[in-house]
């Protein structure tokens, strides 16, 4: 076997998982899914005083350290990767009763942390729905004649978060009045115009907008308008 070249691990001891069959050079058992090299000779776990060790695989940070802190003995585990020409780490052997601990350790946050995102999740819920209310609330300003299902709907769709939308842009959320307009006019115009067929029939977008600007204009002039007139 090759020799471990200023291996790049160098806290605590030192396993390897070996690409070629080895035996024991003390106790002769094998092939060996583990060793340790000694003056250049490999030993098995047991030989070597790491046989009550359990082997944690590479992944969970973590885990890793906490186990390791818990425990007064753990070894590093590589493998020589051909193709890089280097040892690169595997995993860890560590005490169990330390992996237990940790593993505790672990789970203990893991739930913390769930709760945490629950918490998260129900604070910009709250927030969303503040939001969305103020959204339609100011459509309602702007369009006195807009049905209030209507507002909120449109409130509901611009002010989706993570959407991109209008609503979440910062004018939306500053509640602008073109923001505002821009998202019940692009409400009017996708459910109160053909303008989608129009687009999926093939005709570009801003001709598509042309032809049905004057239907969009009109739904907005009457959801403004109309209730100042009847006054």
């Amino acid at each position: 076997m090759a020799p471990i070249a200023t291996p790049p691990y160098r806290t605590g001891l030192l396993v390897i998982q070996p690409l070629k069959k080895r035996h024991c050079g003390e106790c002769r058992t094998g092939p060996l899914p583990l060793l340790v090299l000694e003056e250049g000779a490999p030993r098995c776990l047991d030989c070597a005083d790491l046989g009550h060790l359990v082997f944690l695989p590479r992944g969970d940070t973590a885990l890793t350290r906490r186990s390791r802190e818990g425990g007064a003995l753990s070894a590093v585990v590589v493998r020589f990767n051909r193709r890089h020409s280097r040892y690169e780490r595997q995993g860890v052997l560590v005490e169990e009763a330390a992996l237990v601990r940790a593993e505790e350790r672990c789970l203990a946050d893991a739930e913390a942390r769930r709760r945490r995102r629950v918490r998260d999740t129900r604070r910009r819920e709250a927030e969303d729905l503040r939001f969305t209310d103020a959204f339609a609330g100011e459509i309602r300003r702007l369009f006195p004649r807009c049905p209030a299902e209507r507002a909120r709907a449109i409130a509901a769709h611009a002010s989706v978060r993570g959407s991109g939308r209008v609503g979440r842009s910062a004018a939306g959320r500053a509640l602008s009045e073109a923001a505002v307009t821009a998202a019940v006019r692009a409400s009017v115009r996708h459910t109160e115009t053909p303008y989608d067929q129009l687009l999926m029939s093939g005709v570009p977008r801003h001709e598509a907008r042309r032809r049905i600007a004057a239907a969009v204009e009109t739904r907005l002039w009457e959801w403004r308008e109309e209730l100042t007139a009847e006054a």
